[in-house]
């Protein structure tokens, strides 16, 4: 049973080498864009949880005309809807894009990756595609509708993907009913990336134990969550939690 969006923000929101929020460089006619962590929809929540938020990305993304992009992912996921706003946005540019995935490119960080006209990834880098989460609360009526919009995102994703890919609509939602972690050469075979980038090592070092068939990483503890469990954390975090009302979808 697939954890919620919430542990994949609080589980590495402490990590050491994560940038803070993303970053844009921009040199000549070219331009580099750094999605280094979570995805998320808001200031408010990236506040809170951390991560990289369409609010704030997609207006500084929205002033590059033109040109040549490199889209640089190293991202656990997120948020759907926020990944999708990115995407147009870079659409938008007018501008050659060609996505690097440094490390991970998983859930809604796919999404963003397969938006580019060019997908690499770097040796021992993976890509994840899975069924769309979301936590919810309400009545029968409520939840029903949940699960509706649920398939639609699924088929809406399938689509993308199979796309990109050249793979069958039904080959694709079967992988995504799986939870398919492609390494990078499975990747290119998929079709999903078109290449893996040439002298470079992947570097990814996220805790992904809110997903069910995440790899291990070698020399990490698996189980290990940040930040430490005491009473004022939990407290604080059931209060964060009752803030977040709102359902959310990755």
């Amino acid at each position: 049973m697939p954890k919620s969006l919430t542990q994949l923000l609080a589980s590495n929101k402490k990590r050491p080498d994560r940038l803070p929020q993303s970053r844009i460089v921009a040199s000549a006619d070219e331009t580099e864009i750094y999605i280094y962590d979570a995805i998320v929809a808001d200031e408010d929540t990236a506040y809170w949880w951390g991560g990289v938020s369409a609010e704030a990305l997609v207006p500084a993304i929205r002033n590059i005309k033109g040109g040549t992009i490199h889209l640089r992912i190293n991202s656990p996921g997120g948020d759907v809807f926020a990944a999708q706003t990115i995407c147009q946005a870079i659409r938008d540019t007018g501008a050659k894009v060609i996505a690097h995935i440094d490390g991970y490119a998983a859930s809604a960080a796919t999404v963003i990756s397969i938006a580019a006209d060019e997908v690499e990834i770097a040796a021992g880098g993976f890509f994840m595609i899975h069924n769309a989460w979301t936590w919810a609360m309400g009545n029968a009526n409520d939840l029903t509708a949940t699960a509706v919009l649920l398939g639609k995102i699924d088929s809406s994703l399938a689509g993308q993907y199979a796309a990109k890919s050249g793979m069958a609509v039904d080959d694709v939602r079967a992988a995504m009913d799986a939870e398919t972690w492609y390494t990078a050469e499975e990747a290119v075979a998929a079709g999903l990336v078109d290449r893996i980038a040439a002298g470079k090592k992947a570097e990814a070092s996220w805790n992904m134990s809110a997903y069910a068939k995440a790899p291990k990483i070698e020399n990490k503890e698996p189980d290990q969550v940040d930040p430490v469990a005491t009473e004022e954390h939990r407290a604080r975090q059931l209060q964060r939690i009752s803030m977040m009302a709102r359902t959310q979808v990755s």
